[in-house]
């Protein structure tokens, strides 16, 4: 396969897939893809640790870092040396606590989820998405040879593209919109990707068959990638029917063997069909698209409700009880396995075995073959 980003990565295939798991990464770096690390579920001390053993698995072959950087964020959050859990109001953490005694997650007094007593450590998933968070954890990435750098939300801000042109790394952005992709572009995106309502995680309300050809002929000639409902090669093709120069993958990785996808929440994910998720501000503060669950739906439609804190409040709090949920769920807890869920797109209901990442990759590629071939038999016909 040859298009303009495999020529300028390198790589074999135009396939870029976005994993939180540095194994899952490696795995399609060097089955000829190009694995992206998202860097929002590190620690800038851990990142460094993740990136390093990548560059040891990788051998020089490129792979890039997403860093979750929101154009806006809570106005208490961005206060410079805000503790972030003293910022979550009681009624919120009472509402947690309220779902884990219906549920009943965890034993005899085990209630508080995050308070003023919670150690510093707490705060720091929240810390991750402001803008020193997210600049500590930039700062990390491009001491690595890295081929790529994304920003997640917003616009890549200018300390980022300008040590990204500094160290020679291409910025990539992700958009919802033709007016974000126009945005990403003016402030200094080298590739945008255009990402469908149908993905997993932050998405707008455009699907990906509408939203991809308007931002390819916005954006002309920067790149576009194609983002949202891409799990085969069927999908690989018809992004690029669309003008796109290739995909960027999410969903499809995590139910793979290499995901770290909690065992409880991969097993609802082999059985999910494409209705089983929902977008939902719950998991971050941002419409998000995931698992629909009994923790969507209580906080989306529950009367005793407090509704969802901004960024990056309802991400520390929610990771503070997911991680929770998760260790219940795993010692077999009923009541946790229906609260528990994770971010994943509509291609959810194509995600229904356990492979290795490296077969999917082939796979992939071999759908993507076939369908060539049939649009070829059409035309010659």
């Amino acid at each position: 396969m040859r298009t303009r980003l495999t020529e300028r990565f390198g790589v074999e295939f135009p396939l870029f897939a976005f994993s939180h798991c540095r194994d899952v990464v490696a795995a399609v770096t060097n089955a000829g893809g190009f694995g992206v690390l998202g860097a929002v579920a590190y620690s800038a001390e851990r990142l460094d640790e993740e990136l390093t053993w990548i560059d040891a698995q990788v051998g020089g072959r490129p792979y890039g870092v997403d860093v979750l950087v929101p154009g806006k964020i809570d106005a208490a959050a961005a206060v410079p040396g805000a503790r972030l859990p003293d910022l979550i109001p009681e009624a919120h953490r009472d509402f947690v606590d309220h779902l884990f005694r219906k549920y009943g997650v965890g034993g005899p007094g085990e209630t508080g989820v995050v308070g003023a007593g919670s150690p510093e450590d707490a705060g720091d998933v929240g810390r991750r998405v402001t803008h020193e968070g997210a600049t500590r954890l930039i700062d990390v990435a491009l001491k690595h040879p890295i081929d790529l750098i994304a920003s997640a939300l917003g616009p890549p801000p200018p300390e980022m593209v300008e040590r990204a042109r500094a160290a020679g790394v291409p910025v990539a952005a992700l958009v919802g919109t033709v007016e974000h992709a126009a945005r990403q572009v003016a402030a200094g995106a080298d590739i945008i990707v255009a990402q469908g309502t149908e993905a997993g995680g932050h998405t707008g309300e455009v699907s990906t068959m509408v939203l991809v050809p308007q931002v390819v002929d916005a954006v002309a000639p920067v790149p576009v990638l194609a983002a949202g409902g891409i799990a085969d090669g069927r999908q690989v093709a018809a992004a690029l029917a669309l003008g796109a120069e290739g995909v960027w993958c999410g969903s499809v990785w995590l139910t793979t063997d290499e995901a770290e996808t909690p065992p409880a929440v991969k097993r609802k994910m082999l059985a999910a069909t494409s209705r089983d998720t929902v977008r939902s501000r719950s998991r971050t503060g941002k419409p998000a698209r995931q698992l629909r669950s009994a923790w969507t739906e209580e906080w989306d439609g529950a009367p005793e409700s407090p509704g969802p804190l901004g960024m990056p409040l309802q991400l520390l709090l929610a990771e503070e009880a997911m991680a929770r949920v998760g260790r219940a769920a795993e010692a077999g807890a009923p009541g946790a396995r229906e609260l528990a869920n994770y971010f994943v797109g509509q291609v959810v209901g194509q995600m229904n075995q356990v492979k290795p990442a490296r077969q999917v990759v082939y796979e992939m590629i071999e759908e993507y073959a076939d369908a060539v071939e049939r649009l070829r038999a059409i035309t010659d016909s």
